[in-house]
């Protein structure tokens, strides 16, 4: 079997074995995971999903996402929700109710609902955080990935200012070599002409592919985001028919802080057993089949 057909079979499927355990392996082996003693079967499996079970490019990614812990224990070790309750209260962000037709998840994030006075880059990056480490536990959505939307609408030089060279490294990392989701697609709406020296600073960090798959729509979203989305997935403020976005960000709020004390275990602990949410959650599991999307 090659490895989108091994991806999707169980967590517990026999098939599955014997490269969950070559991974296992090699990671008891690694030098810089020595301080690591247990590995569960779960925690692999995201590992060889997201790389289609090529255990080179897993054992690559696993020993970056430590590597990337390590060394940003003021993001890793910090995953309560509750502490940045009053940024999650302001609507800035939501995981849509509604995956797109291929399956992946769907993110928002609301950049003009960030108030720099209030609240770090470190502390809101916390919360891509939060919801990455959630999601990841889903089979479906290591499968298939997520697509996020960035809604730059009130991006302000307060805002810029967050983004400093270690910061912007931090983030690119994580969305190309060192968190065990795929980042199927990122869209840019409402984005200012002074976003522009902020995100040069992030792209060299990228990787070809996930450069490939930014997307930049400016204030006219609304027919291009629909290349992408079907009306269903989307909130109405993006063209869609899906609920408000106040809605899914309260909800998501909601889930977020149900998951305090799983965050709280991951923080501590990434690598071991945890408790595993539902895969299919009625809230957010919905499909619905539309037209090819080219973000693939």
């Amino acid at each position: 079997m090659n490895g989108p057909q091994l991806s999707e079979l169980p967590d517990d499927s026999e098939q599955l074995r014997p490269h969950v355990s070559s991974l296992r392996r090699r990671a008891l082996q690694a030098s810089e995971l020595s301080a690591v003693r247990t590995f569960s079967d779960a925690f692999l499996c995201k590992f060889l999903r997201a790389r289609d079970f090529d255990e080179e490019l897993s054992l690559k990614l696993l020993l970056n996402y430590q590597r990337w812990r390590r060394e940003s224990p003021e993001i890793s070790t910090c995953l309560s929700p509750s502490s940045v309750l009053g940024l999650l209260n302001t609507s800035y962000h939501a995981v849509l109710p509604q995956r797109d037709h291929t399956g992946s998840r769907v993110l928002v994030y609301r950049i003009g609902q960030w108030n720099p006075k209030d609240w770090s880059a470190y502390q809101v990056f916390r919360v891509s955080l939060m919801t990455s480490e959630i999601i990841s536990m889903e089979t479906e959505t290591q499968r298939q990935g997520v697509k996020v939307i960035f809604d730059l609408q009130g991006w302000s030089i307060a805002h810029a200012l967050q983004i400093n060279p270690s910061l912007a490294r931090k983030i690119s990392s994580v969305l190309s070599e060192s968190f065990p989701l795929k980042v199927r697609g990122i869209h840019l709406v409402n984005e200012p002409m002074f976003f522009r020296p902020v995100f040069a600073m992030i792209r060299p960090f990228l990787s070809d592919k996930i450069r490939l798959r930014i997307h930049m729509h400016g204030a006219d979203f609304n027919d291009t985001l629909s290349d992408f989305f079907s009306p269903p997935v989307l909130p109405p403020e993006y063209g869609g028919e899906g609920p408000c976005i106040e809605e899914a960000c309260r909800d998501w709020t909601n889930q977020l802080l149900q998951s305090e004390k799983l965050l709280l275990q991951i923080a501590s602990h990434p690598t071991g057993d945890i408790a595993i949410i539902p895969d299919e959650d009625p809230l957010i599991s919905e499909k619905v089949e539309t037209k090819p999307n080219s973000d693939g």
